[in-house]
């Protein structure tokens, strides 16, 4: 295939995908000529440059386009849904020509004339053949070929006329002379004709403004040139350790150069690299577009931050992934119209696609505001596919429900069409989402809509790093998961505390669970009375604390996947080599964050002596929180069971008890002031209490903190169910007697009075 034709398919490639866009648009808004001139234009340019390659099929599909564009802009043809689609699928075709063109090198044999037609139909005034050459136009006409096949030059100099448009004028003369010699031969024609092309050269380049210039590379080049980059930053590592160590003063100047001029290499090839998320959006308009001619909706595609960009790596695996999360709004979320106006809605739906940089990572929000998320038709498609029992979604939030959309072969629809029910789709999308490195949260709520937020990295090549010890072993953290770095030891404040043998930290306004490395990856004991270092880390919406022997410094490290044997392993993302040639292996948060999840639960059995203690010379931990005021309430730590967070549509009543499934068993609910105040949506902070193997709540407004204070109680209680007041962390409490609330309200439910005691 030779230079011109591969010139001939990456244009009009990008000229499709523009069209595809640009008719979107102008059906939305037909009065405006610009856009429509646009794609006037770009039609145009197609066709004759098929007529001048000598492309028979795509000319004739192209020209069939045309007219009807033509039409439009001459105001003969109205803009309808139908007219539009005509053009889409004269473009879809064209596309597939194309396509087979690419694979073969040349044009292959068919008949277009059924789609022709069809496009041709709906054309109300049949367009004929202008009577003199004089009169016609050649936007409006294909080119004349003579009997040895080649373009007559003539009416080919009109076609690029018309393409380059009014602010290049060709040589009217030039015209005039070769319109006269079209009967010579055709080698006297064809030097002509590259004269002629020598001066519209000549013209355009007197005449145009001066463009930013621009140069095609191939994929493949920058890719190379990724790698060597690479490999330079490897060896510069290596460079800066060596200096370290030896502490040469003589190469110390010039190795601070390489350096910075190596870091600067990397920032202008990963810009390279970097494209514009738009670049992925580009078809998103087409299929929202053609779901809503196929479904009668009418929904409006709000796209913001294209021009956000990211390594091209990660957009090219994104893309995918985001074709179906929109269809999937477009399909599931957005209701039908006699839906939306039942239910006080307009008739259009909205679907917000927004991306941007926020801390180094790029933020990328879906949603629409459709039905929202059904859960009890996902609670009913759980059960018959035997993902989980009737007592553990009992035990389940409506939003750890909703979370098993992202099963392999999980649909709630109720049909098979062309764009859902089959059950592939959302676990495919959090598989490539997590396979760079990335996470998704959802929201949803029944009768406003759906929400998703994908986390994602810049690029995947070269990454900053900590390098962290566990077990005597060296690993590597991306640091953009690392919010702060705490030192803990048993002789300072900040110290690891255990709640039913589950290591946490306070850290400033809230406990922190913990997970120990070198526990999780089995590396032997540790040493309960040597300083840890803990990396506060964020995943998603969780944050966490990863426990570690030392933390050495950052390194910018080269991301190698990991070996087959450990890709089972969830807490390895992959494996680098350090300055000094080892290999180390490079943590995986997500993984880690599991881990963490399943000792947040695990807190210590209570103890009843400690409930009742009114004064003590000891240091006793208690939680602070909030309920019905602003006054400070505490109760000691040991006595929590758990803190939850209960969502309040699961909240039922008994007996006019409020109760919530919990654990297979019903748990009852209390506010211990009156003042309290349920919520009415969201969710509700709970203080779970356990008794004899039962558990209760109690509702709080806010858990505020964690201190450790000798209690002394200062003021006499001027209430049942207080022991009186103190001053915690520097701030007047009231000390709450849970056991009074035990035996005034769950009499009979934890036993006697005196058991309860």
């Amino acid at each position: 295939m030779d230079e011109l034709l591969n010139e001939f398919l990456t244009e009009t490639n990008e000229s499709l995908g523009t069209l595809d866009v640009e008719l979107v648009r102008f059906e939305r808004d037909s009065s405006d000529a610009r856009i429509l001139g646009n794609i006037f234009r770009l039609m145009h340019t197609i066709k004759g440059t098929c007529g001048f390659l000598g492309l028979p099929r795509l000319e004739a599909v192209a020209h069939a386009g045309e007219n009807v564009l033509g039409k439009f802009r001459d105001g003969e043809l109205s803009v309808t849904p139908n007219a539009v689609t005509q053009i889409l699928r004269c473009i879809d075709h064209i596309r597939q020509l194309l396509a087979e063109l690419e694979s073969t090198g040349k044009e292959s044999e068919g008949n277009d004339s059924a789609l022709i037609a069809e496009i041709n139909a709906i054309v109300t005034a049949p367009v004929t053949a202008p009577a003199t050459a004089v009169d016609a136009d050649p936007a409006d006409a294909p080119p004349v070929f003579d009997d040895a096949g080649f373009p007559v030059a003539a009416e080919l100099l009109a076609e690029v006329a018309h393409a380059l448009g009014p602010h290049v004028s060709l040589p009217d003369a030039a015209i005039a002379e070769t319109a006269h010699t079209s009967g010579a031969p055709v080698e006297s024609r064809r030097s002509r004709t590259q004269q002629l092309a020598r001066e519209m050269q000549a013209v355009e380049a007197k005449e145009a403004v001066p463009t930013a210039s621009s140069i095609r590379v191939n994929v493949d080049v920058i890719e190379n040139l990724m790698t060597l980059i690479s490999e330079l930053v490897l060896t510069r590592n290596q460079l800066m350790q060596l200096q370290r160590v030896q502490k040469s003063s003589e190469f110390k100047v010039p190795l601070q150069r390489l350096s910075h001029i190596t870091s600067e290499l990397q920032d202008g090839v990963t810009r390279m690299r970097m494209q514009p998320i738009g670049n992925a959006w580009a078809k998103l308009p087409r299929i929202v577009r053609d779901l809503c001619v196929e479904s009668g909706k009418k929904i409006d595609l709000i796209q913001r931050g294209a021009d956000t960009e990211l390594d091209r790596q990660i957009l090219e695996i994104i893309k995918d992934p985001l074709t179906h999360m929109i269809r999937n709004s477009a399909d599931h979320g957005i209701e039908d119209i006699a839906d939306r106006v039942a239910s006080g809605k307009s008739e259009t739906g909205t679907i917000v696609l927004e991306a941007y940089h926020e801390g180094g990572h790029i933020f990328i929000r879906i949603a629409d505001d459709g039905r929202g998320l059904d859960s009890e038709r996902i609670h009913r498609k759980v059960l018959s596919k035997g993902l989980a029992s009737e007592a553990e979604l009992a035990g389940m939030s409506e939003q750890q429900i909703q979370q098993f959309i992202f099963c392999a072969g999980f649909s709630t629809a109720e049909k098979v069409t062309s764009v859902s029910g089959r059950g592939v789709g959302m676990d495919v999308v959090r598989t490539n989402v997590e396979r760079i490195g990335g996470t998704i949260e959802m929201t949803s709520i029944a009768g406003q809509g759906t929400t998703f937020l994908i986390k994602i990295p810049l690029t995947l090549a070269i990454v900053s790093a900590l390098i962290v010890e566990a077990g005597g072993q060296r690993f590597a953290l991306p640091q953009i998961n690392v919010i702060e770095l705490v030192r803990a030891s048993a002789r300072s404040a900040i110290r690891i505390e255990t709640i039913k043998n589950a290591p946490v930290l306070r850290l400033r306004d809230r406990l922190l669970p913990l997970v120990s490395l070198r526990a999780l990856l089995e590396l032997g004991e540790e040493d309960a009375n040597s300083a840890r270092f803990i990396l506060v880390t964020r995943v998603g919406a969780a944050t966490f604390g990863i426990v570690v022997d030392r933390v050495f410094d950052t390194e910018e490290i080269v991301v190698k996947p990991v070996a087959p044997i450990l890709r089972g392993n969830p807490f390895y993302a992959g494996n680098t080599i350090l300055g000094d040639g080892s290999v180390i292996m490079i943590l995986d948060p997500n993984g880690i964050s599991g881990a963490a999840g399943q000792g947040q639960t695990q807190m210590s059995e209570p103890t009843t002596q400690s409930h009742t203690t009114t004064g003590t010379n000891e240091h006793v931990s208690l939680l602070l929180f909030r309920t019905g005021s602003a006054e400070l309430k505490a109760v000691p730590l040991e006595a929590v069971a758990r803190i939850e967070e209960v969502d309040v549509q699961s909240i039922e009543h008994v007996s006019s008890q409020p109760v919530v499934q919990y654990r297979e068993r019903l748990m009852p609910l209390i506010a211990i002031d009156d003042r309290h105040v349920w919520k009415g949506t969201g969710r509700q902070p709970v203080l779970v209490f356990d008794r004899g193997g039962r558990s209760f709540g109690v509702a709080v407004d806010e858990v505020v903190d964690i201190a450790r204070e000798r209690i002394a109680i200062q003021l006499q209680p001027l209430r049942e169910g207080l022991m009186g007041s103190a001053v915690v962390a520097g701030k007047a409490a009231d000390l709450v007697d849970i056991e009074h609330y035990i035996a005034r309200e769950f009499e009979g439910w934890f036993g006697t009075q005196g058991e309860a005691a």
